[in-house]
């Protein structure tokens, strides 16, 4: 799922996150920071009967902070990718110190991935979620945060 603000004037989704995303993905327009005010996306996010969110994205200090406490407020296991945030803003440490205080966890992309990979029946079926996940990439920046 991907969200954008509106009105949507800072463009569209990049097209080489849609690509990613794939053809079940969903894209929202939102008019709050915070996604989870927005009832179109809770109502999605209901229907997915989940129960854990991965976060990555724009305006640390503003949507995936304010998103971050919505969902974790209506519930959610938050999982934040650290290093799969950026903003307009020099010093983000606060939002994520928030963010941490209220109970996201902040992993690396890295660290979530191979998380993921472990977590499926201890590991047993990796090769399955290479498959699903893709090769891990080494095309990644050091850190997104700005």
């Amino acid at each position: 799922m991907a969200t954008l603000e509106r009105p949507v004037q800072k463009g569209a989704l990049p097209s080489e996150i849609e690509r990613r995303l794939g053809k079940l993905a969903q894209v929202f327009e939102k008019d709050f920071f915070d996604l989870t005010r927005e009832k179109t996306i809770r109502d999605h996010l209901a229907r997915l009967k989940k129960t854990q969110a991965i976060v990555a994205g724009c305006e640390t200090d503003v949507c995936v902070l304010q998103s971050c406490l919505g969902l974790l407020e209506l519930g959610y296991e938050v999982y934040v990718v650290e290093d799969l945030l950026f903003s307009s803003a020099r010093n983000v440490e606060p939002a994520l110190v928030r963010m941490r205080a209220e109970g996201a966890v902040l992993p690396t992309y890295k660290s979530l991935y191979y998380e993921l990979i472990a977590a499926v029946e201890g590991g047993r079926h990796a090769t399955k979620m290479l498959a699903a996940l893709g090769p891990f990439p080494d095309d990644l920046p050091d850190c997104a945060i700005s």
